[in-house]
Order: C-alpha cells, then structure tokens, then sequence
C-alpha cells in the first residue's frame, strides 16, 4: 500500500458500535505500578507564590457560539460531578477528562468552527463524492454539529454520529440521527457498512488506537474512506524560547501526558504517529496525511490563519477551567482554588503579545481496499 509523505507543518500536501468491553482489553487502574509523577511538573505552590498581580477578566475576541443540550429522561444522564461540574457517567469504558454541561458545549462547538477554518471551509479532506457517500458514521460526535453541517452538505446521505452523552440538539437535518455509544467497546455494526467514518479530537478517550482503527476498518465498505482529526496538548511558539518549561504553558501539556500514561488514554497520538501507524495496521490504503499549525490568538499575517487563531483562543477561554479540571485534579490532586490560580497565570501568558503560540494538527484519512474479484 502507499502512504503519501508527510506535509511540512503548516502547508498541506497537494495532490453503531454497541457492546460489552472486549477481553484483555479493560483500562489501567490509577496507581497501578507506576513510578513517581514527572518531577517537573511543578507543585500547586509555584504558581500560589508568584508574586504577580493576576488579572483574569475573562477577556475574549468574539462573543457568539452556539450551545446545543438535549435533555433525556434516563440513566445516561446520572453524571458524575466534579468540583460542580458534570462528567459522563462511568459506563463501560467510557470516562471522559472533558467535562459535558453547558459551558463545555459552548466551547466544543466554537472548537468546531475553528477546525473547519483551519481546513479553509471544509469538513473533511477525503476525495468524497455526492455520488457514493450514502451512509457516514461520525464517531464523537460531541455536540453533534460536524455531523449536521455534513448532513446538509450531504442532504442525500444518511449520518449517524455516535457519543457517550446525549448532548445533541433534538431538532436536526431529516438525514442525521444520534445515538449513545462507547467508541471503546466491541462495535456491533456489521462489516462494509458506511461509505464514510469520521473521528475528531478522540485524543485521551481511547484505550486501544488499533483495535479503534481495525474497527473501522471493518465497517467501512470496499472502497470506502476513513478518516481522524487530532492535536497535540503540547504548545509550541514561533520563538523556541518563548515557552519556558516552567511557564503555565510549559507546564500544560506535561499534565497531560501524565493524564495517559496513568490512565492508559495516551495524549500522545501526535508525538508518537498514532494515526498513520494504526491506519497502516488496520489494512487501509492510499493514506494520506496533512498536518496544519493550530495558531491560538490572533498573531499570524495570513488572515484566515488569523480569525482561526482567534477562535482557537476563545474556544479555550470559554471554557479553560474545562479543560484542566478533571486532568489536574486526578493527577495532581490540586484543590479547585490551586486550578484556579493556575488558570489565572495562563491567561496571562496568553495575553503576552511576546508569545504567538500554535499546536500541531494532523488529519489522516485512507480508503479500504476494493474487495479482490472472484473468479467466474
């Protein structure tokens, strides 16, 4: 099979899965033999001690997002709480680090419209036509709404967007219907089924990526396209040294990889080409990868880079404390104050107009192979 070389950062190359949890497969339990966290990540006091005045006005860019719930009379919405926030309950595998109440949907659904920014407009990068994209699959769906903007750009395909909560609007396309599923456990739909499988931002959510991905695999149809969006947790700026590692967001995505590695979730399917690899091994073809600078602000030249930038940077904001709470509070065991004041020195830091901070994005999609024609 042939893999198209990867693209430089930043320019992009030319050219219902219902079950029970399979065997040997069940996530790590938190302490199981593990060594000491990394020690440097530093303590809840570091940023306690700084003696710099924190201004946290909650300041922003934009003010406009759409916010999508869906209110269900069911066992599925006995969540967990977390320092008054709500979580997935945990059923099966499924245990969510991101949180699934209002504020969070908020920011998932601006996550979005900055995703399609950085795709300049579009959904998705595999070679679809209107013509035998019939049946899709988005996996996470989330809020739902990549799956109804698909719907409408594909007003003939029936979409099916799948999640552990039931946080999508009632009211959508004719073509698109939701329903609760946990991407870790034994897929149940049947082989060569959808024309077209989605993921996005399932990075820290899934125990296996090539069992993840051979499931795929088997329910995409011959010749049908598979396709994953992820980004890294780790920052990087235009100036190597404008992160340090004892900045807020030096310290950001080391919380992170600690967060998966206790947990047996990696957070680093960038770092470690998680995607390629498990798509190699799943059996698909013609895989092509495309990795795009995520900027956050509104620092680059170009434009359209700009406005991404700066919905990056709000999705962030509207909901930084999201992001972090579950993570820091598990794996450092810091109280909801020590987050808090720790949030305060990053929107600091990113409010410096020294620093012009980025993330790596990567899509990576691939066909399965035509069946082999049988002999007459």
């Amino acid at each position: 099979m042939a893999e198209s070389p990867k693209s430089k950062v930043g320019s992009p190359k030319s050219g219902s899965h219902k079950g029970s949890p399979k065997s040997g497969s069940s996530p790590k339990s938190p302490g199981d033999n593990l060594p000491t966290i990394d020690d440097t990540i530093l303590p809840a006091s570091h940023w306690e001690d700084l003696n710099e005045e924190i201004r946290d006005d909650g300041d922003s860019g934009f003010s406009e997002a759409i916010s999508s719930t869906a209110s269900l009379s069911s066992s599925i919405l006995e969540y967990r709480e977390l320092h008054g926030r709500t979580y997935h309950g945990e059923v099966g595998k499924g245990e969510a680090w991101a949180p699934n109440d209002e504020k969070m949907l908020e920011s998932m659904d601006i996550h979005h419209h900055f995703c399609t920014l950085l795709l300049n407009g579009k959904l998705f990068l595999s070679p679809l036509t209107k013509e035998n994209t019939k049946k899709v699959l988005d996996v996470g769906t989330g809020t739902g709404i990549w799956a109804i903007d698909f719907g409408d750009q594909f007003p003939d395909a029936e979409v099916i967007g799948t999640d552990l909560s039931p946080i999508q609007p009632s009211w959508v396309p004719s073509n698109v219907k939701f329903e609760i599923d946990d991407a870790n456990l034994a897929w149940t739909w049947p082989d060569n089924t959808f024309d077209y499988v989605h993921m996005r931002a399932l990075f820290g959510a899934i125990i296996d990526w090539n069992d993840l991905y051979k499931q795929a695999f088997r329910v995409t149809k011959p010749g049908g396209y598979f396709e994953d969006h992820e980004s890294s947790v780790n920052w990087q700026d235009e100036d190597p040294t404008a992160i340090p590692e004892d900045s807020p967001i030096g310290q950001w995505g080391k919380v992170y990889m600690e967060m998966g590695r206790k947990f047996g979730r990696t957070f680093r399917v960038i770092e470690d080409h998680v995607q390629e690899k498990a798509m190699r091994e799943a059996g698909f073809v013609d895989i092509e990868i495309r990795e795009f600078k995520c900027p956050v602000g509104g620092w680059p030249k170009d434009e359209n880079l700009k406005q991404t930038g700066l919905f990056a940077k709000l999705a962030l904001e509207t909901d930084m404390e999201g992001y972090i709470l579950y993570t820091w509070d598990t794996v450092l065991g810091w109280s909801t104050e020590q987050i808090q004041v720790y949030i305060a020195h990053c929107r600091r830091q990113l409010r410096d107009p020294k620093i012009r901070p980025w993330y790596l994005h990567r899509v990576v999609y691939g066909r399965k192979p035509e069946q082999p024609a049988t002999a007459e």
